[in-house]
């Protein structure tokens, strides 16, 4: 081991290796990658400090190393519940796969993760960057950051409070700004896409004046971001979690994080039956409004954006569950009521479905109906907020159904991951692995190449693909044939049309 000028440890590598292995040098020192499929891998680059040191607060660039400092393993995920993976508060890190450490100014897709802002890491096999950077010759990064308390705590005697999750992305992007030119990366073309929670981060950051000129286009897949929490409902959400602890607010940066974790449990006070929420906070500093409302952004209106979602989102997250398999027409307006996460009469709802699709089982109204309400609503209100402000924006559906599970799950959500990435084949996509699959994955990470390349998702795989406005409504259809289809699924847009819309957690 060798000893940084600042008391940090560089990773001792075998001789054979490091002779072998790809080193590049970054601001806080040299770092040492491996070969990887076609790519050059670097994992667990540290981005900023260890957070133990800096909870609650944003956290600075990482300490300085002397030497070469080895990058061939993810760092940990943020402590969170339900972890599957290693957890640690030094969890600041991202990783890239790039063709070639050299001079070649490369897009940079920049990948933030889902699993809302509580759960989740950079580490999942279908997030692989190697493919899609081979394949598009595209330089890929992707981040890990704090999350759920650890990341949205509020309490306003710490700075950054309720947001600092958010500003450890916007610390990873300045890095990419800074670094990414070494990895055959141009960093005046970054694209930032996420999936879920991580579309959902991306259109937060749109409002944040700290993010302004750190990406160039976005990719949101079935994320988006209305509304933030309120300063109130996040400090309710604080004295529950504080109550919850049994401590004081002076208490919390030095207890044990198996505590904090175990403390995320708590009942939130604003939401039936769920844990606390976290999320981001309309704090008026950090986060001076919420994301889309009352309009798009206007700081962002010059970055290009491409919006998406699947036809089946929810049925990806009942997959599991065989009382909503076997709903019948007197159980379906009690179950559906809470899954729609709007304020409308279920049978209503579920009468309107019954007109315009007599075919329907109560089990696909639910499906159908609680998709419409609950996420691809967001989707569409920020796709029209940006045609209003004259911002470039496309819009996309998946509707390629997933082979598994006897054809069950359709074009369910986390489906469009591995076909971005290109990584069909690996654990937890959806896909299959078949020739069909292989072909929508070289149609949607070609298209989303594409556009972090250019701005515009133009392939020779696809129709020509124009961008979403009003009252047209264009919107790409991915499936076994692509095609552009203007308002889609319109009638079912209608029903849920004339209901206000808040996020998840505002109040």
């Amino acid at each position: 081991m060798t000893l940084s000028r600042r008391g940090l440890l560089a990773t001792a590598v075998p001789a054979a290796v490091s002779r072998a292995a790809p080193v590049v040098d970054t601001p806080a020192g040299k770092i040492r990658g491996a070969h990887d499929r076609g790519t050059l891998a670097f994992k667990g680059i540290p981005y900023g400090a260890d957070t133990a040191a800096y909870r609650f607060r944003p956290a600075p660039p990482p300490p300085s190393w002397r030497g070469v400092r080895d990058t061939v393993a993810f760092g940990p995920a943020c402590p969170q519940t339900k972890a599957e993976e290693a957890t640690g508060e030094n969890c600041l890190c991202l990783n890239v796969w790039t063709p070639g450490a050299d001079t070649a100014r490369r897009p940079v897709m920049v990948y933030i993760h889902g699993g809302e802002y509580s759960h989740g890491s950079s580490t999942a096999p279908i997030t692989d960057g190697a493919r899609l950077a081979r394949r598009q010759d595209v330089v890929v990064v992707t981040v890990t950051h704090r999350l759920a308390v650890l990341g949205h705590l509020y309490m306003k005697v710490f700075r950054g409070s309720g947001n600092v999750g958010l500003l450890d992305l916007v610390l990873a992007l300045q890095w990419v700004r800074d670094s990414i030119a070494a990895f055959g990366g141009d960093p005046g073309n970054v694209t930032a896409f996420g999936q879920s929670g991580g579309g959902a981060k991306i259109a937060t950051l749109m409002s944040m004046p700290a993010a302004q000129g750190l990406f160039h286009r976005a990719i949101t897949m079935s994320g988006q971001q209305i509304t933030a929490s309120g300063p109130q409902a996040a400090a309710a959400r604080t004295q529950a979690f504080l109550a919850a602890l049994n401590a004081k607010p002076e208490d919390v940066p030095h207890l044990p994080v198996g505590a904090l974790v175990e403390a995320m449990n708590a009942a939130d006070p604003t939401l039936p039956v769920s844990s606390l929420y976290f999320g981001p906070v309309f704090d008026g500093d950090t986060l001076p409004r919420h994301p889309f409302y009352p309009d798009a952004p206007p700081q962002s209106a010059g970055i290009p954006m491409i919006i998406g979602n699947t036809h089946d989102e929810t049925r990806g997250f009942f997959r599991n569950n065989s009382r909503i398999h076997k709903l019948s027409w007197d159980d379906l307006a009690s179950v559906l009521a809470p899954e729609l996460r709007i304020d409308i009469d279920p049978d209503l709802v579920i009468a309107r479905y019954r007109a315009l699709f007599p075919q329907f089982s109560p089990t696909e109204i639910f499906f159908a109906a609680s998709t419409a309400g609950r996420s691809w609503r967001g989707a569409l209100i920020e796709a029209e907020l940006r045609a209003q402000q004259g911002a470039p924006v496309h819009m996309y559906q998946l509707d390629w159904p997933s082979p598994l599970d006897d054809g069950r799950l359709r074009a369910a959500h986390t489906l469009d991951i591995p076909l971005a990435f290109d990584t069909v084949d690996a654990p937890g996509s959806l896909t299959g692995s078949g020739p069909a699959a292989q072909r929508m994955a070289d149609v949607v990470s070609g298209a989303f190449a594409a556009f972090a390349r250019t701005g515009e998702p133009a392939t020779a795989l696809l129709p020509p693909w124009p961008a979403y406005d009003l009252p047209r409504r264009a919107t790409m259809i991915f499936d076994q044939v692509s095609q552009v289809m203007d308002d889609p699924r319109g009638a079912e847009r209608l029903v849920f049309a004339g209901v206000p819309y808040i996020q998840r957690g505002t109040y």
